[in-house]
């Protein structure tokens, strides 16, 4: 019988700490003795190996040359193991699923991001929970004998989510990410219950690929009520900037102040590209419902429809990353690559 093969990639975060005896301060523990500060993964009869980040970082200074990093690491271990653990922090992890699902193109094996609220060393800790599930979802297959997850995911506490479908909801609570306008890739009870209508599947296998460049030259514009058109214009005449994700009011709606709209038009018309992603946890961006939208239509914004913020940003990253022309960014914001969008 096959034992799986499963890949620990820890960055750093929460998870990976535990506390001094001594100092009674947080320090990573080192996840060559993973099994001594995890014991419970005995049980799992699995192969595990894992590699991890020197130092790791606190995930506020993720950043997209760590990205690469990641992508890296499960490209040179890609054919040697079935499926691939990323522990991380959590202020950034919606991110960094993001941009792996950008990423990994054609990418047909698990790679579960998870972390933790509570450090392993916790008596309360979540942490072992999400490593073991992960571990476990990670190593799950198919009645076809393919991996039941062959997408990015991130699992936290009670459910597996899309990666590039997921954000941050809360700074205090276990369960801690949620995927506002997608269901649930699995809910973890006494099973392990997948969703599988949900699941993401590419019809033909083709091998992996990973797109190593991603175009920092981007930026979020979020609308208030109170905007000076200096502040707009000093925003948008960024030096160098390529995207921006723009986040309205509601469905997608914006001020129709005629300096507004100009300072719009006139950085679409220089070849900025900008996406209308609304401020909203839950729903899209529907230009057309009311004036207010229809206005940044006609100036030339693309919609985001239902896309995340940590998506979208990603999104234009990778697709300025592929060094494309302005139209061709705005021709694949339309579209959904990776599941990461509601349209075909």
């Amino acid at each position: 019988m096959h034992k799986p093969k499963i890949l620990i990639i820890y960055t750093g975060g929460t998870i990976g700490m535990i506390e001094d005896p001594a100092t009674h301060s947080l320090q990573p523990f080192d996840f060559t003795h993973l099994i001594d500060n995890v014991p419970k993964i005995k049980k799992l009869d699995y192969e595990i190996s894992n590699i991890q980040f020197h130092p790791p970082i606190d995930s506020a200074n993720m950043d997209t040359d760590r990205w690469v990093e990641i992508a890296r690491s499960i490209e040179d271990n890609y054919a040697n193991y079935d499926g691939f653990v990323v522990l991380h922090g959590t202020d950034t992890m919606a991110y960094t699923a993001s941009a792996l699902s950008f990423m990994l193109e054609n990418l047909h094996k698990p790679v579960i991001i998870t972390g933790s609220q509570l450090p392993v060393g916790e008596v309360r800790t979540d942490g072992e929970e999400n490593l073991i599930t992960a571990l476990q979802i990670a190593a799950a297959v198919g009645k076809d004998g393919n991996p039941m997850v062959q997408e990015v995911a991130i699992l936290f506490e009670d459910y597996l989510w899309r990666g590039n479908r997921s954000t941050k909801m809360s700074a205090d609570h276990f369960n801690a990410f949620k995927s506002n306008n997608y269901p649930y890739l699995a809910k973890i009870g006494l099973d392990i219950q997948f969703h599988e209508e949900a699941l993401w599947r590419v019809a033909a296998r083709r091998p992996l690929k990973v797109q190593y460049e991603m175009d920092r030259n981007v930026m979020f514009l979020q609308l208030f009520p109170g905007m000076t058109e200096p502040t707009v214009r000093h925003m948008l005449s960024t030096p160098d900037i390529k995207g921006i994700v723009l986040k309205t009011y509601g469905a997608g709606n914006a001020p129709t102040y005629e300096w507004f709209v100009d300072l719009i038009r006139s950085a679409v018309e220089r070849g900025i590209v900008i996406v209308n992603v609304t401020q909203c946890v839950n729903g899209g961006v529907d230009s057309e419902r009311y004036m207010t939208g229809n206005v940044l239509s006609a100036a030339g914004v693309v919609s985001g429809h239902d896309i995340t913020s940590e998506a979208a940003i990603t999104k234009l990253m990778y697709l300025f990353g592929m060094g494309l022309r302005p139209e061709q960014v705005k021709k694949y914001l339309n579209c959904s690559l990776c599941g990461e969008v509601s349209i075909q």
